[in-house]
């Protein structure tokens, strides 16, 4: 425990330390506590207070809580507050760095000031969000002179290491997240040479490591999180730092990020990174003593040989790999072309080790070179049975195992529980069970599976499920015989939202579906000056309803159309949220898909109107989808009750939640996608959804449309 905390209570038993950081939690939060002393907007909320007096017994009992907290119920400082009164050492994990940034830079310092504790706080991010002086030094001989943009972004990336005292290349203003002088600037666990590293005490971060272990409260993400926990697994030393304390906000990611960690990867993208710092770094210190040119080429020409052997096929394509062969490759082009890359990975791996005398960067490339080995081996071999296989092909080609979920990972290694039996499915008719605030204790459930263990784990989102139990969010996490809480938005959704379904729109399948979307966006944007979100469930349908409504607003002046993918997200949600700017500029529609699902916050008149194009369901042909129904199917269950149905009304509630940000927030949202008042499964999609007022016709959309346009007139 660090010093610089006050402890919540005595070692004279839990009783007394729990009631003594519930009282503290409780005085914080009351009417003539601290935050509302120093917060004239501050009201207390039920929900909140409740979230946090959980999180208080979870820290004492050294327990895992699993809680849903509807937007605005204020989760953020229900679950910081007691764990900072705590007095104990704690890790925030979140999925996006915005919510990291928010936390480390508002939220954490206010809370340590109204709490008079001198909190030592600590961010840590991946190492691709760090500049290596190493490799900042190496760029310019990688870079060709030919390339004069890309040498300019390099030049300024030396004049910011200048004067940067965290090397956090999102302190760089202007730089393009999606710039190709990122990975040259930056390193990975594969290309990092450690200790041996001329500028390794200086190394942005080693420091931000250092600075994390001497932390009270560390802010992480869930990728640094689970890629710690692969590399403890390796035997590696430990990124992160012990802590008594765990946080998981945006849980809701957890269980995909932490497959793609938990599982393999080989990339040609990962080859031909391997060959460009072969060729540099041969070149630059080995000049002469290999044929770098040649085991450079042969490398690149083997990756670019195996990329080809899929052919023509659109980007993001997925190919089954249930057999030795991915399905529809040649059985012969296949495994020769495999064999190829990995000789050229014998003979580059051959080369470094002669060469690796000469310095550290050349034992490191022929680690490198004999992981990538080690891994085609392990793709050659069967696919374990609880794993799914296969080929991501794009511009690149990805070799892909995965587990099936993060349920193993999570009993075993993070809560130190043994595995459950398999449980018997709830009746069906817990799905329509109505529950403003739910909750279902631990000790009730599966006690006899519980391990004692002296570390609380908390898992929180807005969105985990649409049934009480968040079966959704702790089946494949392995926590089912967790305590959950479940509380809803205090918003009052019932006057300030509203939500449609077009009742007379072509089916989601039919290919005139987008345009008559995007006329309908084009229509109700219109009458509100912009301020519409637009979220697709595919790229085809963001290209076809972006340029339509293009082509609708082209040479105007009072709506600017934004697309996906014509500049970062970051500049994207900042241009939107300006909006027409008190008329200076004109109004927003913004046509997005993917990661604008969420993580999109526009409070006030910014936003008023969100369109979904399609109900999104997960897409059947993918690999990973097709071996979680497959596996249900084997246990006697609904692959569509107890997989589509549940991540559907996820991602539904996920799209939803864009729209009312803020108590006083208003808007309208529409769903075009008729199946929900057609299809049986429709009531308990449009029931996962927050308690919105329906609006059944074209007339009252309208006239909801107008009554926002009058209001921000009137503003």
């Amino acid at each position: 425990m660090s010093d610089c905390l006050t402890p919540a209570g005595s070692n004279s038993g839990k009783e007394v330390a729990q009631s003594t950081l519930e009282q503290q939690v409780l005085d914080f939060f009351a009417p003539g506590g601290p935050l509302a002393e120093h917060d004239p907007h501050y009201r207390e909320r039920s929900g909140q207070r409740h979230i946090a007096l959980a999180v208080a017994r979870a820290i004492v009992e050294h327990d895992a809580l699993v809680v849903e907290a509807g937007t605005g119920v204020g989760k953020t400082f229900a679950y910081l507050v007691p764990a900072l009164l705590a007095g104990e050492r704690a890790l925030v994990s979140t999925a996006t760095k915005t919510l990291q940034d928010q936390l480390f830079t508002r939220d954490l310092p206010y809370l340590a000031n109204l709490l008079g504790l001198p909190l030592r706080l600590a961010l840590l991010k991946g190492r691709g969000s760090y500049l290596c002086l190493h490799r900042l030094q190496q760029a310019r001989h990688t870079v060709l002179r030919s390339d004069g943009a890309l040498l300019h972004t390099i030049s300024r990336i030396e004049r910011f290491a200048q004067s940067t005292r965290t090397g956090d290349l999102s302190e760089l203003e202007g730089l393009d997240e999606r710039s190709p002088a990122i990975p040259l600037v930056t390193s990975t666990r594969d290309n990092c040479i450690g200790s041996t590293c001329d500028h390794f005490r200086q190394c942005h971060v080693n420091v931000a490591r250092r600075e994390a272990l001497a932390a009270d409260v560390v802010v992480v993400n869930h990728h640094l999180f689970f890629a710690d926990l692969a590399v403890r697994e390796s035997g590696m030393a430990e990124l992160l730092p012990s802590v008594h304390t765990v946080i998981f906000d945006e849980a809701h990611q957890l269980n995909e990020i932490g497959t793609q960690f938990m599982g393999m990867q080989l990339g040609s993208g990962h080859v031909l990174d391997l060959c460009r710092d072969l060729l540099a770094t041969g070149m630059q210190s080995a000049r002469g003593l290999a044929d770098w040119q040649t085991l450079a080429r042969q490398l690149e020409q083997a990756a670019r040989e195996l990329r080809l052997v899929m052919g023509q096929r659109p980007a993001g394509t997925k190919l089954r790999w249930t057999e030795s062969v991915p399905d529809t490759l040649n059985p012969d082009e296949w495994p020769g072309a495999l064999r190829a890359l990995r000789a050229a990975l014998e003979d580059a791996a051959s080369a470094l080790d002669m060469m690796s005398e000469l310095g550290p960067d050349f034992v490191r490339l022929h680690q490198r070179a004999t992981a990538m080995q080690e891994r085609i081996d392990l793709f050659q071999q069967p696919c374990p049975p609880d794993a799914v296989r296969w080929l991501d092909v794009s511009a690149q080609l990805r070799l892909v195992q995965s587990p099936l979920d993060i349920a193993e990972t999570v009993r075993t290694r993070m809560l130190k529980r043994k595995q459950l039996p398999v449980q018997e499915r709830e009746p069906e008719s817990a799905w329509d069970e109505p529950q403003v605030i739910h909750e279902v204790q631990s000790e009730k459930l599966h006690d006899d599976h519980r391990i004692k263990q002296g570390r609380t784990w908390i898992f929180t989102s807005a969105t985990l499920g649409d049934e009480p139990q968040l079966r959704w969010f702790t089946e494949p996490c392995g926590m089912q015989d967790v305590a959950t809480l479940q509380v809803e938005s205090p918003f009052a959704y019932a006057t300030h939202a509203s939500v449609h379904v077009p009742p007379d729109l072509p089916l989601p399948n039919a290919p005139e579906h987008p345009a008559a979307v995007a006329r309908l966006v084009a229509e109700a944007a219109s009458q509100i000056g912009g301020r519409t979100l637009v979220l697709t469930t595919t790229l085809r349908s963001l290209r076809v309803i972006g340029e339509a409504l293009r082509r609708r607003f082209e040479g105007g002046d009072s709506i600017e159309v934004l697309v996906q993918g014509e500049s970062t997200k970051r500049r994207l949600i900042e241009r939107f949220r300006l909006g027409d700017d008190e008329g200076r500029l004109p109004g927003c529609i913004l046509v997005a898909s993917a990661s604008f699902w969420e993580g999109v916050d526009v409070p006030g008149d910014g936003l008023q109107l969100v369109v979904i194009d399609k109900l999104p369901f997960p897409p059947p042909q993918d690999p990973l989808v097709e071996a979680r129904s497959r596996r249900l199917e084997l246990e006697g269950r609904s692959p569509f009750r107890d997989y589509f149905l549940p991540e559907t009304a996820v991602m539904l509630k996920q799209g939803a939640g864009r729209l009312i940000r803020r108590e006083n927030d208003t808007g309208v949202l529409i769903v075009c996608d008729r199946r929900l008042l057609q299809m049986s499964y429709g009531n308990r999609l449009l029931k996962a959804l927050p308690p919105m007022r329906r609006l059944a016709s074209r007339e009252e959309l309208d006239a909801a449309l107008q009554a926002m346009a009058c209001r921000h007139g009137k503003d």
